[in-house]
């Protein structure tokens, strides 16, 4: 029996390679719109981050969605990322 092939991602946060499923994913759709996508299986460009704290973090720290998504991404989708994802305000 041949075992399934595991996808990596890597994180733009922290660069490690690490299984999909571990994974939180930030989709940026037709309509510019950009969110978290817990399920993957949005449409749209999709950058990956680890699921961590720390992470997400530096995702808004270092504006990392700007460089890409090569688009000028506001504040306050960084903001709303966190809020989803830590759930504070």
């Amino acid at each position: 029996m041949q075992t399934k092939k595991i996808p990596l991602r890597t994180c733009i946060a922290c660069r490690q390679e690490k299984p999909k499923r571990e994974m939180l994913r930030v989709v940026r759709n037709a309509e510019g719109e950009i969110r978290l996508d817990f399920s993957g299986k949005l449409p749209g460009r999709g950058a990956y981050i680890c699921n961590s704290e720390a992470c997400v973090v530096k995702l808004g720290k270092y504006k990392l969605l700007n460089k890409n998504f090569s688009a000028d991404v506001p504040a306050e989708v960084y903001d709303r990322i966190r809020e989803e994802y830590l759930g504070t305000k």
